[in-house]
């Protein structure tokens, strides 16, 4: 296919766009969605079983997911299944600030109300967010997080910030 993430092991937007994972901006205006960045034909499809919305399939364990954008309601239950911590969900439906769920899996935990760091694609700082909501399923926690609506599609992760005391 010549996608660039097998070099760099990052995957860009224009990449899932072109092997169909971007959601179609018709639905990304209904409100929250998965993102499901898992590009590679892997044996795995735990997110299709996960999804109480039959929104995710798959042709054969080891095709591509692909997701049902009529069907998806952004629960976000799959973010929390996955073993590649490859999903996301995503709501840029809002005229000013986006929402973005995340999966994780580290300590301290985030805690709702808390500024976090949030991180892009390749790790780095993007600036600060917000946590709205965290849960916790399959011992993975789902993190969602208030961010700028221009960076919604690059944020990847959060870094809690230690306080001292």
């Amino acid at each position: 296919m010549g996608l660039s993430f097998r070099k760099t092991c990052i995957i860009t937007i224009e990449e899932l766009r072109k092997i169909g994972l971007m959601p179609p901006q018709n639905r990304l205006k209904r409100g929250p969605v998965v993102l499901i960045e898992c590009p590679e034909e892997i044996p795995c499809n735990i997110c299709v079983d996960a999804c109480p919305f039959n929104a995710i399939n798959m042709e054969r364990i080891t095709s591509i997911p692909k997701v049902d954008w009529d069907k998806c309601v952004g629960c976000g239950v799959c973010v929390t299944s996955c073993p590649g911590l490859a999903i996301f969900v995503v709501d840029v439906s809002r005229e000013d600030t986006a929402f973005v769920t995340v999966p994780y899996e580290f300590l301290p935990r985030p805690k709702p109300g808390e500024k976090v760091i949030i991180l892009g694609r390749d790790g780095r700082s993007l600036g600060q967010g917000v946590v709205k909501a965290v849960f916790e399923q399959n011992k993975t926690l789902a993190v969602k997080i208030e961010v700028p609506k221009e960076i919604a599609f690059e944020v990847k992760g959060i870094r809690v910030v230690k306080t001292s005391g």
